[in-house]
């Protein structure tokens, strides 16, 4: 079985352990890989169950490589604390300035927090453009801000939320049919306590993945509109990954293992040794 087979179905979030745990691992394979001597075929049959591994575990990795993905990660992701100590540490060159970089953070920050308010005004004082030339996005958030607002008055006083409706979001569903009925399933929120079983579409409404979701979606297009790319280049390296070992089993005319371990069966576990990265908060909800 494939221990990759959760990345393709989008079971496992890479972002659970990258910082301490994945990075941890890259780091300490290509160490050992720089420190092992030339396998010979004794020692690979002693060392190896099988010839994929042994081939595996020759290969080197430049430790230059591995930094460099680090380093892209932290700077892609807005953590520019964690980006310019390490890029000091690596002796390697910032991809971006400090204040592009902690300006993403803090509009994350905000929407995982659910002040989603001060999300839209953070983006709209970055560039006005990128939620005037996206009305998706600027919906999802509006809409987002919805969810807030029931989700606070669950019980209490309905008002803002009703006049939040009405007057931000019910404009923009008007014209399209999708945020329509978008908009129906958040206020139908309102007619349900929320400390019952909701049907799975409510649940997902208030569940902190929508905010996680969110966040994603504002990052990419910050990063679209100041030319970057819109992902790390370790989310491409584990989509190719996955990818490459399907593709082989597909054709069964390469001999692979079985079982192929990449090291984050403990994923969940390690979550909680990685809520915090220094100072900055490691954004796992």
């Amino acid at each position: 079985m494939s221990n990759w087979q959760p990345y393709q179905q989008g079971h496992l979030d890479p972002d659970f352990a990258f910082r301490e745990h994945i990075f941890a691992q890259f780091r300490q394979a290509a160490q050992r890989q720089s420190q092992a001597g030339p396998m010979n075929s004794s020692t690979s049959t002693a060392t190896a169950k099988h010839a994929f591994e042994a081939r595996l575990r020759d290969t080197k990795t430049p430790k230059n490589d591995i930094n460099a993905l680090i380093l892209d990660y932290l700077t892609m992701e807005g953590y520019p604390g964690a980006a310019a100590n390490f890029s000091k540490e690596a002796n390697l060159a910032p991809q971006q300035e400090d204040p592009s970089i902690k300006t993403r953070q803090q509009i994350q920050h905000a929407i995982h927090s659910g002040d989603i308010e001060t999300a839209i005004t953070a983006l709209n004082a970055l560039d006005p453009d990128i939620l005037d030339k996206n009305p998706e996005l600027h919906f999802s958030l509006l809409r987002l801000q919805l969810v807030e607002l029931i989700r606070q008055c669950n019980g209490g006083d309905i008002a803002p939320a009703l006049d939040f409706a009405t007057q931000q979001v019910a404009p923009r569903a008007s014209m399209n049919e999708q945020f329509r009925t978008d908009l129906e399933r958040a206020m139908s929120l309102l007619f349900f306590d929320h400390n019952t079983k909701l049907s799975p579409e409510l649940q997902d409404l208030l569940s902190s993945d929508l905010r996680r979701r969110t966040a994603t979606k504002v990052n990419e297009a910050v990063l679209v509109r100041q030319d970057q790319r819109r992902e790390a280049a370790i989310r491409a390296l584990v989509r190719m990954r996955a990818w490459a070992e399907s593709s082989a089993r597909s054709s069964k005319k390469k001999d692979l293992p079985s079982d192929i371990d990449i090291g984050l069966s403990d994923a969940v576990e390690f979550q909680e040794l990685t809520e915090t990265n220094g100072h900055e908060p490691m954004i796992t909800t």
